[in-house]
């Protein structure tokens, strides 16, 4: 198959190259293929036609179907098959040659990829071809004579002339019914039956050797067969002549209309950009929230909706914006588990998330849920799911959500839709490999979530949302950190900012105790305002309560007086009633106080306690005497028996219970990898050397990987390259024996299988540079092959390779 598609794409020009390459991202993402083969390897490659066919609309799979069924489907007769005019087909059809799914032969016959033909098992309900049965080893001579001679027809020959004439005999509709007239009281329905609902039915195989039984005069003249006793199978050829020539598949070049209203765009923008600043701050709420008491997870997994419900109304969200926000903060990596917390506490990124402006932070929270594989406002008989918890749909999940607004950004601007099963109807057409009863499930469910995240107003998409729907980055996986592609783009970017410039970063404070906010607070204002007072209302106006236990809170979190109303001023003019508020409750604060002991240690002799408190080495234990026989320490007890036994001591550790404990400790496992500090050197585009200092580092992958080629520009150099090989086969030992001296014999071979087979190794050059490789090809004296860490082909001289490895 792989053939007919390199022969195919040898024929094609400049223009549908870059269409199937800007149309299959598989085929130019990184190592991209610098020739022709590489390419059709790339292209029929099962998954990745899998994965093509889940986003191609219903007319293209539906022709794909009926061409599955013809025995040699053309253009013409494929549109005669679905009983559509040539100028409807032809566009489908050319939409799947610009994926590389199907791709006309030279004799106009039409070939499809073989990840196609494994979809459908039986197409359109149609069994195998005749061929299949008559060339099974299960069919003897004698047995396939007889066939030939029930149908009338010559049996002396060879087999394959045979199977020819009985198989173009089975393929005459007339011929069939034909036959059918002499048939047994009974046959006409039994075939009808396997030609409907078929092909493979269950059978009471002993009628098939019974006399007189339609059965075995079906199996007698090939209209039936049987796998095993009793199934029967009705060939493809047999069944399309028993549908008869008004039998035509199912075609519908056209989607179904939305119903929709009109709305006013004005409104609808307005409405996004009070929503959005809304989501990063109740994002912020919660993961503070957690950062005070760990979420806790049951022992089935996820979490409870008691802790659901709690976290709401401690945050003031409502309990459908908690379910979301969390299970978006934990694709996010904002949120994890914490096995010393004993619950879902904020992670470092959460620190580095909340140092970002306002749009960014929006938009890792957008690019979180556009690749969430979880649905978290569907309902199952009525009841939610547990948040966090499995979801056996999985990715499936997300591809409802990439389906759903894409459709709503088809819609003409200032219209909403006006009716959910027609726009799931329309979903359907433009997905139609999407599990019908998922799609009914989780269509709503994404929609609901859509506008409490500002991308769905009124029912109809905002800027926001639509800048997401028509991203061309791939979204990728809910086990990606993070996807630079996405968060970066620059349409989300414009729109995201703009979505959160009409955040208010003042406040109106009255003398009543109250601070009012006229629109959408920042993330920072309202971080403020929750962190001193009580809010009490939100939405267009938010309004907030300063009480003396509001304030005694802010307190006991470490905050001083000064500062928070240095902070308050600065959003606001502070009446003279929070100042007293704020004072009065600062003078009051720390009356009674609770000291934090890190350890207890006591002795019988009051003089050896007074000694060690003395001791000019142990200060920095902080030791307080509390009674002539009882020592406290502010370290904790490891470290204050370390200090002591430094000091001379002999101190022992005591339990809880007052017994001796010591046990013996184990050698610490060295850990493996690299030393803290050991740099590495790497390779970056252009051929530059940068030292990463810390392997353990993150390193954002945008900042080293390149861009994948254009695909106008690499379709160019593809066929520039045309049909030239590289240095290939028996020649590829002899040049590298040659130039890469410095390699014994079996880093010389591996280092020839990265040449001639694509392997991946890790190689060492001369200076110390490392590198991980693949795909490469010999020019003159050097290596060309894909740089792992540069993101980009290099060219390494063969003679500077001091060392090949294996790398898996």
């Amino acid at each position: 198959m792989e053939d007919h598609l390199l022969g195919w794409l040898r024929t094609l020009d400049e223009d549908r190259l870059a269409r199937i390459l800007a149309n299959r991202p598989d085929a130019i993402a990184p190592p991209w293929p610098r020739r022709l083969d590489t390419l059709a390897q790339r292209l029929g490659d099962g998954f990745a036609v899998m994965q093509t066919l889940q986003r191609l609309p219903l007319p293209c799979l539906q022709l794909a179907e009926a061409a599955l069924a013809l025995p040699l489907p053309t253009a013409g007769r494929l549109a005669a098959f679905v009983d559509a005019p040539p100028a409807e087909v032809d566009p489908w059809l050319g939409h799947l040659y610009d994926h590389a799914l199907a791709w006309p032969g030279e004799d106009g016959v039409i070939r499809l990829a073989e990840g196609v033909t494994r979809w459908w098992a039986a197409p359109l309900g149609l069994g195998e071809p005749l061929d299949h049965y008559l060339n099974s080893w299960t069919i003897s001579n004698d047995a396939l004579r007889a066939l030939a001679r029930n149908l009338g027809l010559p049996a002396q020959g060879h087999k394959r002339r045979t199977i020819t004439r009985v198989a173009e005999a089975l393929g005459d509709a007339a011929r069939v019914h034909g036959l059918l007239r002499d048939a047994p009281d009974g046959t006409a329905a039994l075939l009808d039956r396997f030609a409907w609902d078929g092909p493979a039915l269950p059978v009471d195989g002993g009628r098939f050797v019974a006399p007189g039984t339609p059965e075995k005069w079906c199996a007698d003249h090939g209209l039936l067969f049987r796998p095993s006793w009793h199934v029967a199978e009705i060939p493809r050829e047999v069944a399309l002549c028993l549908r008869g020539a008004d039998y035509h598949p199912p075609f519908a070049p056209e989607p179904p209309e939305v119903p929709t209203i009109p709305v006013d765009p004005e409104e609808v923008d307005h409405l996004m950009t009070l929503a959005a600043p809304h989501v990063v701050e109740r994002a912020a709420a919660l993961l503070d929230n957690t950062s005070k008491s760990p979420l806790p997870l049951l022992k089935t997994g996820g979490v409870g909706v008691r802790e659901v419900r709690r976290m709401a109304k401690e945050t003031g969200c409502d309990e459908d914006e908690t379910r979301l926000l969390l299970e978006i903060c934990t694709v996010a990596r904002l949120l994890a588990w914490d096995e010393q917390a004993g619950g879902l506490v904020p992670t470092e990124r959460f620190d580095r998330w909340r140092l970002d402006e306002g749009a960014a932070r929006l938009r890792v929270l957008l690019s979180a849920w556009w690749r969430m594989e979880r649905s978290s406002l569907r309902k199952s008989d009525g009841r939610y799911g547990t948040v966090l918890g499995d979801d056996p749909a999985g990715a499936a999940v997300a591809r409802v959500r990439r389906a759903v607004l894409p459709v709503l950004a088809c819609l003409p601007a200032g219209t909403a839709y006006a009716d959910r099963d027609g726009l799931l109807a329309a979903v359907h057409w433009h997905a139609p490999l999407i599990e019908r009863r998922l799609l009914l499930d989780c269509g709503p469910a994404a929609l609901d979530e859509a506008s409490l995240l500002g991308l769905l107003v009124n029912g109809a998409l905002t800027d926001l949302g639509r800048a997401l729907a028509e991203l061309t980055a791939h979204p990728g996986d809910e086990g990606d950190d993070s996807v630079p592609m996405v968060e970066h783009d620059p349409v989300l970017v414009e729109v995201s900012t703009r979505a959160l410039a009409s955040v208010r970063r003042s406040a109106l404070f009255g003398p009543d105790l109250t601070a009012v906010v006229t629109g959408p607070p920042s993330a920072e204002l309202a971080a403020l305002l929750d962190r001193v007072a009580e809010r009490e209302s939100r939405g267009a106006a938010s309004v907030w309560r300063f009480t003396a236990e509001s304030v005694r809170r802010a307190l006991d979190r470490g905050h001083d007086p000064d500062e928070l109303l240095d902070e308050l001023a600065a959003v606001g003019a502070i009446p003279q009633p929070l100042e007293y508020l704020v004072r009065d409750t600062a003078r009051r604060h720390g009356e009674v106080t609770v000291t934090t002991v890190g350890c207890v240690i006591q002795a019988g002799d009051p003089a050896l306690l007074a000694e060690i408190t003395a001791h000019r080495r142990l200060t920095r234990l902080g030791l307080r005497l509390l009674a002539p026989t009882v020592l406290v320490s502010a370290a904790g007890a490891e470290r204050t028996l370390a200090a002591l036994r430094e000091a001379g001591y002999a101190p022992v550790p005591v339990s809880d219970t007052g017994e001796i404990t010591i046990r013996r400790t184990r050698p610490a496992e060295l850990a493996g990898g690299a030393e803290p500090g050991a740099g590495k050197l790497i390779l970056l585009p252009g051929g530059q050397v940068a030292e990463l200092a810390d392997p353990g580092l993150e390193t954002p992958p945008h900042l080293l990987a390149e861009p994948p080629p254009d695909p106008r520009e690499h379709a160019r150099r593809l066929m520039a390259a045309g049909r030239a090989g590289a240095e290939r086969g028996g020649r590829t030992w002899a040049v590298i024996g040659r130039m890469a001296t410095r390699l014994p014999t079996a880093q010389q071979s591996l280092l020839g299988f990265v040449v001639d087979r694509g392997v991946r190794a890790g190689i060492t050059l001369t200076d110390g540079l490392t590198a991980t490789i693949s795909h490469g090809e010999l020019k003159g004296g050097a290596l060309d092959a894909w740089c792992e860490e540069a993101g980009d082909y290099l060219e390494f001289p063969l003679a500077e390779i001091v060392e090949v490895r294996s790398a898996f």
